[in-house]
């Protein structure tokens, strides 16, 4: 399988249309098109179903589309290192997950010292980053304690954040300003779907996941998690962290208590091979 039809495959799946494809890569539209019947004879499945406004994907082209783009940029990240200068330290460092501010601070250091070198921070739902940490296209993940050190490295972070619930700011439990044990199984919560984070939840109120109101789950939030309680749909479970500096007047944070917190750690793929850039930041973040 040839990496120029994994490009082809890929533009056509970001346009979800063979003529503004065709033109983002400066071929003509019988060219690609022709490219494309080759690649799903090569793989011998259906990639693509031509409908009448847009082009939409199979099941199995859903899943190349991850693994090429999975594969387009590690090898974008692979020509990156070999071209880097040799004398100068240089090159990028992908970073999975959500950066502490302690990985941003070592992030800043090292740019200090060695400007030529970039960074990638790459944020998506644990199992996704984890399989990008896995094949190499992320050097480094920031993931929460516990960590399998059967797989992975790590350091532990300075950084931990407190759990709570996020409620309307007229909710009874608001005012008081704190949630415990009793109060969280008559709250209808929006919760990670991570089984790991529900069974930290249902330990800490000492009851069973099931007896918990969750009235949705998720994997990632893009924007703020406010929008969930004030349309009324529920209160967002979640950790100060990931809460917008400036909450909105209608909303209010409420930690547990007693209190439960969250600690972090930087992970990389146990026997690694490091580029420069990413032994330097490593170097950089252990001092």
């Amino acid at each position: 399988m040839e990496i120029r039809l994994l490009r082809y495959f890929l533009a056509v799946a970001r346009e979800k249309n063979i003529t503004r494809a065709a033109e983002s890569l400066h071929i003509s539209q019988p060219s690609l098109s022709k490219q494309l019947m080759e690649l799903q004879q090569e793989i011998g499945k259906q990639l693509l179903i031509r409908g009448k406004r847009k082009i939409m994907l199979t099941e199995e082209g859903v899943l190349l589309r991850k693994r090429a783009d999975e594969i387009i940029s590690l090898l974008e990240k692979t020509e990156r290192e070999l071209n880097a200068d040799t004398v100068q330290i240089s090159g990028e460092v992908a970073i999975g997950g959500n950066p502490t501010a302690s990985v941003l601070k070592a992030a800043s250091a090292i740019r200090t010292e060695h400007p030529g070198i970039h960074f990638q921070f790459y944020s998506s739902d644990a199992i996704d980053v984890m399989e990008r940490l896995e094949h190499g296209s992320l050097d480094f993940s920031v993931f929460l304690e516990p960590i399998d050190t059967v797989r992975y490295e790590y350091v532990s972070l300075p950084d931990a954040s407190r759990w709570g619930v996020l409620l309307p700011s007229d909710h009874a439990l608001a005012k008081r300003g704190f949630i415990q044990k009793a109060d969280l199984p008559a709250i209808p919560l929006v919760f990670h779907r991570r089984a790991g984070l529900q069974q930290i939840i249902s330990h800490w109120a000492e009851t069973k996941i099931e007896n918990l109101d969750i009235v949705a789950t998720y994997n990632v939030i893009n924007g703020s998690p406010e929008k969930f309680v004030k349309s009324g749909f529920g209160c967002y479970l979640t950790t100060e962290d990931l809460l917008p500096c400036r909450l909105d007047e209608a909303v209010c944070f409420c930690p547990l208590d007693p209190p439960l917190e969250i600690h972090y750690a930087l992970i990389w793929k146990r026997y690694a091979v490091f580029s420069r850039a990413a032994k330097a930041f490593l170097r950089a973040f252990r001092k």
